[in-house]
């Protein structure tokens, strides 16, 4: 999906990162991200997967090496970004739309712009006759389609997600990722996705970086071919079950790498 000639959305070059005097968690991180791209970060705990999404909003530093977002550093960038964590981190005292609506009061939109931005987001995640309840009403999968909802709000450019669905059963994962690819279609932001789970990985992506540990480092990428939109036939298909395996073998290789 990305448009030839334009300079990449995203880019990190040999990026390292260390906490203090603690040992480096990344260590001359490098790849590039297209407008369009849907890049998955996996790989085993400690790897600096997450780190890596915090470095590209902006929400740390880098130790060394270099990040450009959309052309500038990842601190004028900020409004292109919107970032959906594990937790759906609602406000329990705000209704669903209160609660979609509160990055667009923080940025100081009008009333009757808020209203309509907030049904247009709870619209995509399938929430509109759920606007009026409170989170304590809602399912773990509704609060996640409340969180998604809440980061659309403000027309981001860049989508990072971190491990936003780890919680939630099988079955409600899978509709999820389907729903989230169904947006992408119609919004065509870039994803940033980290996750554990490498069929949930294959399903959404078209690209794979496969991290190693201490430090982490990029240790592969895989291109993900599979046409979308992709759908539960997808997961049937030949193609996507060796990619599945893939994936797999790859990170059993860099398990093995462990001191």
């Amino acid at each position: 999906m990305s448009l030839e000639g334009q300079p990449p959305v995203v880019e990190l070059r040999d990026v390292d990162k260390r906490f203090g005097d603690g040992p480096p968690i990344l260590e001359k991180v490098s790849f590039a991200a297209e407008r369009g791209d849907f890049i998955t970060l996996i790989g085993p705990s400690g790897c600096g997967k997450s780190t890596i999404l915090k470095l590209i909003a902006g929400l740390i530093p880098v130790s060394a090496g270099r990040i450009v977002v959309d052309g500038m550093p990842p601190s004028g960038a900020l409004e292109r970004l919107a970032f959906v964590f594990q937790e759906p981190t609602l406000l329990p005292w705000l209704s669903v739309a209160r609660n979609v609506e509160v990055p667009l009061r923080l940025q100081g939109a009008a009333a009757a712009g808020r209203a309509q931005v907030v049904g247009q987001a709870l619209a995509l995640v399938r929430l509109e006759d759920r606007r009026d309840y409170y989170p304590r009403q809602l399912s773990g999968g509704q609060k996640m389609r409340v969180s998604l909802a809440r980061a659309l709000s403000v027309e981001p450019r860049i989508l990072l997600l971190d491990e936003p669905f780890a919680a939630l059963d099988e079955i409600t994962r899978n509709h999820l990722n389907e729903e989230l690819l169904a947006i992408r279609q119609q919004l065509a932001w870039t994803a940033f996705f980290v996750t554990h789970s490498v069929a949930e990985a294959v399903f959404l992506s078209n690209r794979i970086l496969v991290m190693s540990a201490n430090p982490g480092r990029v240790h592969d990428e895989l291109a993900v071919g599979l046409p979308y939109p992709r759908t539960e036939e997808t997961r049937e298909s030949q193609e996507y079950q060796r990619l599945v395996g893939e994936v797999s073998r790859i990170l059993r290789a860099v398990e093995e790498l462990k001191p």
